[in-house]
């Protein structure tokens, strides 16, 4: 059965308290990346077994300081970092381990001076590959709402000027492999929208669709894989035609992310595809209003296990 890696997150949100929820929960094999004995104190303030189940291990990472809930410390962002990049190298360095991320304050991360817009290029930059994608799913089920983004965290000024032919080859050709072999879908679907209004209304409210998504779409067609679109964005999730897709590729973040959210957002998981191992995240934030009341919902979590060991089997088996 493959590790699952969780990187517990930024310290005073609630990434600890779910993270703990989820390891008692699971019967995975699992090893906690983070503070050992802040981790430990999280599961007794939950009311959890004082000594954490057998199938749960500890990667220890000492806090750079001490943590008050709630309470952002620029003197814990290298700690944070550092999880990152033990769970990478855990993965890197085994056959059958996943990571799974609970989330990080990019704002108190950026105080320290790094450069961090995200988990997904994040692990891009360690794994040393050209290009990952995006996606989120629903739920871990398999009929779940898929949404790939062809760009993530950028300004909305500068998406046009990103969506190129080889950005949209390399996208395409990461997701359809993504759908075969990590979520074993033997034929895809998939849905792509436009950038415009209307998909452009055929050039009147811009030429990006004929100039760059159709040739692209074009190029990649073939046996067993079909491209439908573009599409308009405003009608590309309508019930009754968003069933007929295995996933929808999306222009930008906020194109496809908040109908994801309004389907799905107690049970969304994050995947990044195109990297060497699997990995998974919440689809919440560090929600430092309710850190430290035990209150936080662990589903999110508890899906993203559930989704890194399913997509993780389908790998292993496709690569048998």
């Amino acid at each position: 059965m493959t590790k699952l890696v969780i990187t517990t997150g930024e310290p005073a949100g609630i990434g600890p308290e779910v993270s703990v929820k989820a390891a008692w929960k699971s019967t995975a094999p699992i090893i906690l990346v983070g503070d050992r004995e802040m981790l430990l104190r999280q599961a007794a303030q939950l009311g959890l077994s004082a000594e954490p189940p057998a199938n749960i291990s500890f990667e220890h990472v000492p806090l750079g300081t001490t943590v008050h809930a709630g309470v952002l410390d620029v003197r814990n962002s290298p700690y944070v970092l550092e999880t990152l990049r033990r769970a990478h190298q855990i993965c890197v360095s085994s056959t059958d381990a996943a990571v799974v991320t609970a989330p990080v304050q990019k704002s108190i991360l950026s105080e320290a001076g790094e450069a961090f817009t995200g988990h997904t290029e994040f692990f891009e930059h360690l794994a040393g590959v050209k290009r990952v994608v995006m996606m989120l799913t629903s739920s871990p089920r398999q009929n779940a709402l898929k949404v790939a983004l062809a760009t993530t965290h950028l300004p909305l000024r500068d998406v046009a000027d990103a969506i190129t032919p080889k950005v949209l080859d390399e996208v395409l050709a990461i997701l359809k492999r993504a759908l075969v072999r990590d979520f074993g879908i033997a034929h895809p679907v998939i849905a792509v929208a436009g950038l415009n209004p209307h998909a452009g209304e055929s050039g009147h409210m811009g030429r990006e669709e004929i100039e760059v998504i159709t040739p692209a779409l074009e190029r990649a067609k073939a046996p067993g894989f079909d491209i439908v679109g573009p599409l308009p964005a405003d009608t590309i999730f309508v019930p009754g035609k968003m069933e007929r897709w295995d996933a929808v590729l999306c222009m930008y973040h906020d194109q496809g992310l908040p109908v994801l959210k309004h389907v799905g957002f107690a049970e969304g998981v994050n995947v990044t595809l195109g990297l060497p191992y699997v990995r998974t995240s919440v689809d919440h934030g560090t929600a430092l209003d309710i850190a430290g009341r035990g209150i936080a919902d662990a589903r999110s979590m508890t899906a993203a296990l559930e989704l890194a060991q399913t997509l993780a089997g389908n790998r292993d088996a496709a690569m048998a």
